[in-house]
């Protein structure tokens, strides 16, 4: 059975980091691609960075390039996502979710086949 647990939201001030971590278990970690996902309400859900777990390469969105990491630890079978100068447009529901590696565009949600229950995070002063 495919597990993605999320973990590490919280509330923040703007300018302030987060690091959210997606442990994975009961699939084949390496080979596949894992990405952060996030949905404000009223929105649809966006594609934050992926990882691509076996050759470690990575991609984001415009909006958080620069701002935020996504690394992983393959002896722990997780994925972080860095968090830093968070902005109040950071606000949303946080997921991770996981594919088999794949030349489809990385940041379309409908392709992911596993999905994580999702962490709340929320800027604001």
């Amino acid at each position: 059975q495919v597990q993605l647990v999320e973990s590490g939201g919280g509330s923040v001030q703007p300018g302030g980091s987060l690091r959210l971590s997606c442990a994975a278990s009961g699939y084949t970690y390496t080979k596949n691609c894992l990405g952060w996902f996030r949905q404000a309400p009223g929105k649809e859900r966006e594609g934050v960075a992926v990882i691509y777990t076996g050759r470690g390469a990575t991609l984001y969105a415009d909006s958080v390039e620069g701002r935020f990491t996504i690394s992983q630890d393959n002896a722990k079978n997780t994925v972080y996502l860095h968090m830093n100068s968070l902005k109040p447009e950071d606000t949303a529901m946080y997921y991770c979710a996981a594919r088999p590696s794949t030349f489809i565009q990385w940041n379309l949600p409908q392709t992911y086949n596993y999905w994580g229950q999702g962490t709340q995070v929320t800027v604001s002063s």
